[in-house]
């Protein structure tokens, strides 16, 4: 759950970017970051496969611009 966690936190901070929106840090971002140091200290290559997902994924939804 963590990893899925990780992609949505990446695609949205991609996404952000592109838009100029400055996120906000929430409270419960502590957490969210210790569920996923458990996850990159088990697998090196997690940052990766989840920075690729994550921009899939925005690149998806900046693909459905217009279209509804």
């Amino acid at each position: 759950y963590a990893v899925e966690e990780l992609i949505a936190e990446l695609g949205a901070a991609f996404l952000c970017g592109d838009l100029g929106i400055t996120p906000e840090p929430r409270s419960d971002h502590a957490c969210y970051i210790k569920n996923w140091l458990t996850v990159l200290k088990n697998d090196k290559k997690a940052v990766f496969t989840a920075a690729s997902k994550a921009s899939q994924a925005a690149n998806w939804l900046r693909d459905q611009e217009g279209t509804a």
